[in-house]
């Protein structure tokens, strides 16, 4: 069932890295049903990136507001000088295509060793009386995070078969409980489900797939319970509010399709490799053991999904891999068919369907490389003929349908945007304001409708919900997220251009106070960049953000290549062997703020998560001139020797993004930029480094010999900090309040260091 994001607008608008992506401590308020699609992402869940997602509007999707660590204990074991620091140097020798490679901290690869577990927790207490020393200053960042947020809230209830359904939360609790109501006012009478309840005796737990049943009757709920991503999925009578017996264990999160009937349910697993591989037919009331297969993918660079058309009529079966697609069709109304396949994979051929009442829509990038949209009759759905045709520059990434329009997301010139059209061709952008902005469509299950929700926000505006009349063109204000005492007319964002090394003229956004209210002289600057799989990163309201600019701070966002922002061949230019280019683009944003005299020279920070982590590792090396400070969360950063082993968890399906270095060009090329591979005897700046033991994207062992190198090898004492979440993975903490503690040791780390 299409369209119906639970929690809306209740949203923790806290974070620096909402990994849509901007994932990394952005916490998004309600994740769609997902893919794995980058590995190295940091969040708890992947969204598809929005090029594969021609039909996800959610399927009554909820929030998983993101995972939650411990607070660190408070005791003292170790100066920072402590030789207890220096960890065991023991020589593994790694046989490349470029050579020999002696790694000196390979034995932390081995989970089970306890000096690895004795390591990490040594780092984390090290971690932790760094911050114990800076206890004020924690408490007080943190305190105005809180201050800033409306802790009991609730969304904008959405109406779908009868029912209003809404998502809030409570003051003091740290997730968020589902409920549904027959009017309005009365969308919250219902409790469907509770993630406190759910998350007690747990350090950590994420919700997974959230999917109402076609007849309104019976809610399919999925759960993580260790940040492993191994979700486990129950069903839920919505009348009595109890499970029925049915227990499937080891799911993904790369969706669920419930048949016409509501006895059926599809859902999706993994192999050894973490990869989702297989598609699951089960019957209500049998055990998992009984459940048949109805799709395998064996191909490695391949991953599969499961969905719903908003119509109800097509359960969809999708194969992706970073180059090429492939679907499958059922319906929804004969669940034990076998899907029939629409067009057979082709190299670098993309394609995915959605269900436009008479016919099929596709979006292709055959002879299209910034994709294209076209028509299929339902009983032939591979003969494609034109509808919207490619515009070079003018990336289409997703397209929604309902009964009497379309809506195609796109980006242009950097900023994303939505148009609406209509099955006789005509149609309009929706209105949004000149500022560097993101939007995107809200909770939107109704197939029949002339109303559409769609959101919006800013570096200086909250997420707002809007309901635009596509008749009338009328936009009606719904909710907007509460800041209290935030006077966001203090603020201003703008656009820059800067020029890379090879000429390239590259997007930043920037927030700052109004010259009014700054200082004069050149400001601390924080840089937050991602830059690969093709991830487009819109501007993302922050409150958490708020406490770093009101110090004086610039935050900017860089557009680098690797992402999308700027069509398809932007990403092509910052992907296998023209990886470098992403690094140049961020280092030369910073060498324009300085030249514009927007940022201090001798004040830069850097963050990033996950493959935003290889970006600040390999920017520190190739400019160690620059950078004052870093955050490096969940870093990607043993690129060599991940990319070298097809045995780990998601190698294989990755070489199609970076290369295979077992080989040449790509054994070079790799080499020369991985951070781990490039660290050298000198001084570093200030670096705190995340990492998640259960991360089954980014191992822990990789910021982990990372730290460990940087330690043996600097010649200098500033701080350096890793910090484990021992019983997490790839997102870190899940509850609320530990993620807003967690930000702001973040940016008292920044504050002290810069």
């Amino acid at each position: 069932m299409k369209g119906l994001t639970l929690l809306g607008n209740v949203r923790n608008a806290v974070f620096e890295l909402n990994e849509d992506v901007r994932t990394m401590v952005e916490a998004q308020a309600v994740p769609r049903t997902q893919i794995l699609v980058d590995p190295h992402a940091h969040a708890e869940t992947i969204t598809v990136p929005r090029h594969l997602e021609t039909r996800r509007a959610g399927a009554f999707r909820v929030a998983s507001v993101t995972p939650v660590p411990r607070m660190f204990r408070r005791r003292t074991l170790w100066r920072v000088s402590s030789p207890n620091l220096i960890p065991e140097q023991i020589p593994h020798e790694h046989i490349r295509a470029t050579g020999s490679f002696v790694d000196l901290f390979h034995w932390l690869s081995v989970k089970e060793d306890p000096r690895t577990i004795e390591f990490l927790e040594t780092e984390n207490a090290h971690t932790a009386e760094w911050f114990t020393d800076h206890d004020d200053l924690v408490e007080s960042i943190f305190a105005e995070i809180k201050s800033r947020i409306q802790e009991t809230d609730q969304s904008a209830p959405v109406f779908k078969d009868g029912w209003w359904y809404v998502s809030r939360t409570v003051e003091g609790l740290s997730y968020a409980i589902h409920c549904r109501g027959l009017t309005r006012e009365t969308a919250t009478d219902t409790v469907l489900l509770d993630e406190n309840a759910l998350a007690e005796g747990h350090d950590y737990f994420a919700l997974g797939t959230f999917d109402i049943s076609p007849d309104s009757r019976l809610l399919a709920w999925s759960y993580d319970i260790d940040g492993s991503e191994h979700y486990t999925l129950r069903i839920r009578d919505l009348e009595t509010g109890v499970d029925f017996d049915d227990v499937i264990v080891d799911t993904s999160a790369a969706g669920t399709a419930w048949s016409a009937d509501s006895s059926t349910i599809f859902y999706v697993t993994q192999d050894e490799q973490e990869r989702p591989n297989a598609i699951w037919r089960h019957t209500l009331g049998s055990m998992q053991e009984d459940d048949v297969r109805v799709h395998i993918e064996n191909d490695e660079r391949f991953f599969v999904g499961v969905d719903l058309t908003r119509s109800g009529d097509w359960i969809i079966i999708t194969a992706d891999s970073k180059t090429s697609s492939e679907t499958r069709l059922l319906s929804a109304h004969s669940p034990l068919d076998s899907p029939e396949l629409v067009r057979p994979r082709s190299s670098d051929l993309e394609y995915h369907l959605d269900h436009w009442g008479d016919r099929f829509v596709v979006l292709t990038n055959e002879n299209a490389p910034d994709f294209r949209i076209a028509f299929a009759p339902l009983d032939e759905p591979s003969n494609w003929t034109d509808f919207l045709p490619h515009v070079p520059g003018q990336r289409i990434t997703r397209a929604d349908c309902f009964a009497d329009f379309m809506v195609v997301h796109e980006w242009s010139m950097a900023q994303p945007r939505l148009r609406i059209v209509s099955r006789d061709g005509s149609e309009f952008v929706v209105e949004i304001s000149d500022e560097p902005h993101d939007v995107d469509l809200d909770s939107n299950p109704e197939w029949s409708t002339r109303s559409l929700r769609f959101s919006t926000e800013s570096l200086t505006m909250p997420s707002s919900v809007w309901e635009i009349d596509v008749i009338t063109r009328d936009q009606t204000l719904l909710k907007r997220t509460p800041t209290p005492n935030v006077d966001l007319s203090r603020y201003e964002s703008t656009r820059y251009w800067a020029t890379s090394r090879d000429g390239t003229r590259v997007p930043y956004d920037v927030i700052r106070l109004k010259a009014s209210t700054a200082e004069t002289a050149p400001p601390p600057c924080l840089v937050y960049a991602y830059g690969s799989y093709e991830i487009s990163l819109a501007p993302w309201f922050s409150v958490a953000r708020l406490s770093l600019v009101d110090r004086g701070w610039l935050w900017v966002l860089v557009h680098p290549r690797g992402g999308g922002e700027l069509g398809r061949q932007w990403y092509f230019d910052g992907k296998l062997l023209n990886k470098r280019n992403t690094f140049d683009d961020v280092n030369a944003v910073a060498d324009d703020l300085i030249s514009r005299s927007l940022a201090d020279a001798q004040r830069l920070a850097i963050r990033g998560g996950s493959a935003g982590g290889l970006m600040v590792g390999a920017c520190l090396n190739l400019r160690p001139d620059l950078w004052n400070a870093a955050i490096a969360e969940v870093p990607f950063v043993d690129v060599t020797t991940t990319m070298s082993d097809p045995s780990l968890p998601l190698t294989v399906t990755e070489w199609e993004e970076w290369g295979d270095p077992r080989s040449e060009p790509y054994a070079s090329y790799i080499e020369s930029y991985s951070p781990y591979e490039n660290l050298s005897p000198r001084a570093y700046p200030a670096i705190m480094v995340t990492a998640g033991l259960n991360d089954p994207r980014v191992s822990y062992h990789e910021p982990a010999k990372w730290v460990a190198r940087i330690r043996t090898l600097r010649t200098n004492e500033r701080p350096l900090l890793l910090r484990t979440e021992m019983g997490a993975g790839h997102g870190g903490p899940s509850g609320r309040y530990d993620r807003w503690k967690e930000e702001a040791q973040i940016l008292t780390f920044l504050t002290v260091t810069s």
